[in-house]
Parts: structure tokens; C-alpha cells; sequence
């Protein structure tokens, strides 16, 4: 492991060397909050497109707005959870605030009941993971090796991906015993959140990266020692190619509940089996998070995120196909997969590197923010898409206006990848 930005000498002199290619134990515990965290809310997130759609018997216009408020809640508050965590140069609590929050819609779904409760608590829950999105990841950042940053993420993110794998099958068990064990699920879930927010508040330091900065300058002045928050560092114009790129994007990535939905549409499968969807696709990333990650150091993050949403132009391909081959669902649940294991982690990093220590969380939290708000627009959209159109028809246009917008938006981000290369390849 790292040694810890608690246990570093709070002098001018250098930090001990960091073995390169270990990560730092502050990402695995991170790694391990997001795991029970992600336990917690994909148990949930697991059941409620079927529960809204087939048990409440809502329309898809109805689970669009749902879906994006999951989408798109949580982008109300993540440019001010990294404000504050910037600002106040505490992003540990700040995340503490943002899991807590979390951790208390979980009580609220024991006792809530109908649809408007329901989607009050889901857009809670959503917008305590914007507060805590921005500052957690700039602690990864700040605890890693910037030259293994895209790494860092990935072990991140494979954690908190067998989280996201381990609660949809926590969910199939238990609707596979209870068949209406909607309360189950929920108390489940409760106790993971309330496990995860503990070890955020007890074994997690309270990493500073504006006191680290300054303790790490050179006596001599010859190294900036951190500069004060300013908003002008996150509108830089590098990161605001990376922000419209990400916007466009985004608006062509509809909601995975909609794909399974589209799935369990055409190959009739019995809804027990539904949960089971979002195992296949965290599956897939939590095989391909770390060495992806590896990949964008090597060749490039802003290419690696770009090119990535053409295994998500695939899906829509194979979802919206008239044919119901289970090898087709099958391959949609991988290239999802494929397309989160490149831009979740990924997308955090190369904000992160171009971002200034200053201003590193308020930029994480703007370019997540893009995306869950452009996200939100294209579940809404969609679901109206959908009803309106019917699934194939407008599976295939999102994907024919992807394939457009993914070659124009590789040539906007050409120069963002100026990180050095990673010695020994893709598998050092």
C-alpha cells in the first residue's frame, strides 16, 4: 500500500517514495464504503423499474421521470458538494454529509408508501450520492500517484462494482423466496448503508489537498504551495471541452432500466429473472474496471471515455433488434459492461489530472454533474421516445444519432491526453 496522507511529514520535506504499483489503502477503504453503499442502493435500484412498471402498473413515461430523477437528482448538489469540499479543504466530511443523507432514505423506505413518497425518497437518496460523489473522488486522486491515477479509479471502481454486482442478486434471493419481499429488500439495504457509513467516519482520514500542496512546496518558492478556490480554474478551457463533450454524450445514454426493460419486452423472460440483468452488466465491469483503467493511462483517458460509448452504441443495437436470441441478450448485458468499465472511473480521472489541486473536486463534481443532468434529459426523453414510437424504433435512433456524435466528439478532446505513458504497457 501508499503510505497515507495522514501519515506523511507535514514539513517542506519530500514525502517517502510510494511503491508504484500498489494502491493506496485510503481507495481500497473507499473501495470498500462504495461496496456496501452500492449493496445497498442497487438492491433497491434492482426492483423498482419492475415494481413502478409491472406491481404499480405505471407507464414508461412514468419510470422515465423516475429514472431520471436517479439520473439526474444527484446533479443538483454535486457541484456544491465539491464547492465545499474544495473551499472548507474537508472533503471526508462533506462525504460523511452526502452518505448519512443516503443511509436515512433507506429508514424512509420502510415506512413510505405509494408513488409519490417513493420517488421523494429515491430523489433524497440521489441527491445525498451528489454530495458525496466529488469530494470522494478527489481523495482518491489526491491519495494516488497521478502516473496510476487511471488505476487507482479502477480498483475504485471494481470494488464498488461487486457492490453494484452483489445487490441485484441480494434482490433476486429474496424475491426468489418472498415473492413480494419488497420490505426485506429495504431492510437489507438499510443495514449495508449503515455499514458503509461507518467505516467512511472511522477509518477514512480527512486527507487535505490545499494543506498537502502547501506542506510539499519547496522552501524556496519555487513550486506554487496550493492556490485559493476559484471558479475561474474550473472554467479552463480544457476542462470545458472535456464538460461539452461529456453533455453531448450524455444525453445519448438512456437509463439501463430501460434497456432491461426493452430485454424482458421482447424475450418474454419471467420478472423473477429481471434483477439478474444488472448482475450480467456489474459482472463485466468488475472483470474489466482495473485493467481498463490501465488502458487509459497507457493510451489515453479522453480516448479510452470517447471511444467507449461504442460498445453502448452496440447495446442499443442488440436491445433494439427485433430477434430474441438469448446470445443477443447476452451480449447486451456485456457491452454495457464494456461501456461503464471505460467512462465511470475514467471520466473522473482525466478531470481530476486536468483540473488544479484548488479546484479538483468542484471539477470532478461539474463534469459528473454534465452528465447526470444531460442523463436525466435523455430518460425523460426517452421514455416519452418509447411510448410514443415503440422500443425497437427508438432504441435504433438513439443509436444512429450516437454513431454520429461519437466520431465528433473523439476529434473535440484530440490534446486532452497529455498524461506521460505508463512504463511496461497496459498490463505493468
Amino acid at each position: 500500500m501508499y503510505i497515507s496522507l495522514r501519515d506523511r511529514p507535514k514539513t517542506g520535506a519530500p514525502a517517502p517514495p510510494r511503491t508504484k504499483h500498489k494502491v493506496s489503502s485510503v481507495v481500497v477503504t473507499l473501495g470498500v464504503v462504495s461496496l456496501m453503499t452500492d449493496i445497498s442502493s442497487e438492491a433497491v435500484a434492482a426492483i423498482l423499474p419492475l415494481y413502478v412498471t409491472a406491481a404499480l402498473g405505471l407507464t414508461t413515461i412514468a419510470y422515465g421521470f423516475i429514472d431520471g430523477l436517479m439520473q439526474g437528482a444527484s446533479a443538483l448538489v454535486r457541484i456544491a458538494g465539491g464547492w465545499a469540499a474544495d473551499r472548507g479543504d474537508h472533503p471526508k466530511w462533506v462525504a460523511v454529509a452526502g452518505y448519512g443523507l443516503s443511509m436515512v432514505t433507506r429508514a424512509g423506505l420502510l415506512i413510505a408508501s405509494g408513488f409519490a413518497a417513493i420517488t421523494a425518497l429515491v430523489a433524497i437518496d440521489r441527491v445525498g450520492k451528489g454530495i458525496r460523489t466529488a469530494p470522494r473522488d478527489a481523495m482518491i486522486t489526491t491519495a494516488s500517484d497521478p502516473a496510476h491515477l487511471g488505476r487507482s479509479f479502477g480498483v475504485h471502481r471494481t470494488l464498488d462494482t461487486i457492490g453494484a454486482a452483489l445487490g441485484p442478486l441480494l434482490a433476486f434471493v429474496v424475491l426468489w423466496a418472498i415473492p413480494d419481499g419488497y420490505t426485506t429488500v429495504f431492510v437489507l439495504s438499510l443495514g449495508c448503508a449503515v455499514i458503509g457509513f461507518a467505516l467512511l467516519a472511522l477509518l477514512v482520514p480527512d486527507l487535505r489537498p490545499r494543506r498537502q500542496a502547501a506542506a510539499s512546496a519547496p522552501a524556496d518558492g519555487s513550486k506554487p504551495a496550493g492556490r485559493p478556490f476559484s471558479w475561474r480554474s474550473v472554467a479552463e478551457p480544457k476542462l470545458r471541452r472535456l464538460l461539452v463533450v461529456a453533455g453531448v454524450l450524455g444525453l445519448l445514454t438512456i437509463g439501463d432500466g430501460f434497456i432491461y426493460l426493452a430485454l424482458q419486452s421482447r424475450d418474454g423472460f419471467a420478472t423473477k429473472w429481471f434483477p439478474l440483468l444488472y448482475v450480467g452488466t456489474n459482472l463485466v465491469y468488475l472483470a474489466l474496471a482495473i485493467p481498463v483503467g490501465r488502458l487509459a493511462d497507457r493510451v489515453g483517458r479522453a480516448r479510452v471515455l470517447v471511444l467507449g460509448h461504442l460498445s453502448l452504441l452496440a447495446a442499443y443495437l442488440c436491445a433494439g433488434t427485433a430477434s430474441g436470441m438469448a446470445g443477443l441478450t447476452i451480449a447486451t448485458l456485456v457491452l454495457l459492461g464494456v461501456f461503464y468499465a471505460a467512462t465511470d472511473g475514467v471520466l473522473a480521472a482525466l478531470a481530476g489530472q486536468l483540473a488544479d489541486t484548488s479546484v479538483r473536486a468542484a471539477a470532478i463534481g461539474t463534469a459528473q454533474t454534465v452528465v447526470a443532468v444531460t442523463r436525466m434529459v435523455a430518460s425523460a426523453a426517452f421514455g416519452v421516445l418509447w411510448y410514443g414510437l415503440g422500443r425497437s424504433p427508438a432504441m435504433l435512433l438513439v443509436a444512429a444519432l450516437l454513431a454520429v456524435a461519437v466520431p465528433v466528439c473523439f476529434l473535440a478532446l484530440r490534446g486532452l491526453d497529455t498524461a506521460r505513458p505508463v512504463p511496461g504497457g497496459v498490463g505493468a
